[in-house]
């Protein structure tokens, strides 16, 4: 559907020092996201792009990969180089055992 363009990493390796970018929205982000993780609704993307880091690698991540392959395209599209796809999302972190949390520290779960 995004075709080759779309750079993509597996959930289970993405660096711990990545810039990841939650493009979930609000009750999602609630329910559980990875620690560290900053939250970005794609909806407020194009009115908060100066918040993306463009000097260092960025990961995006949503529910299952559909709309952060979209956030990545828009990024490659305006500048951004450093970009990837969480393939798999949120799903596939929590399936990989990676950490989800609510915003106090307690277990969350994707949504």
């Amino acid at each position: 559907m995004f075709g080759p363009q779309v750079p993509t990493v597996p959930a289970s390796a993405v660096p711990d020092d990545t810039y990841l970018l939650d493009v979930r929205e609000d009750d999602e982000w609630r329910a559980g996201h990875a620690p560290g993780a900053h939250h970005l609704p794609m909806t407020e993307l194009p009115g908060r792009l100066a918040e993306v880091p463009n000097d260092r690698e960025v990961s995006v991540i949503c529910r299952s990969g559909g709309r952060s392959a979209q956030v990545v395209g828009y990024l490659l599209r305006n500048g951004w180089d450093q970009v990837r796809n969480v393939g798999g999302g949120m799903g596939d972190w929590a399936a990989a055992g990676r950490p989800v949390v609510t915003d106090d520290g307690q277990p969350g779960r994707v949504a």
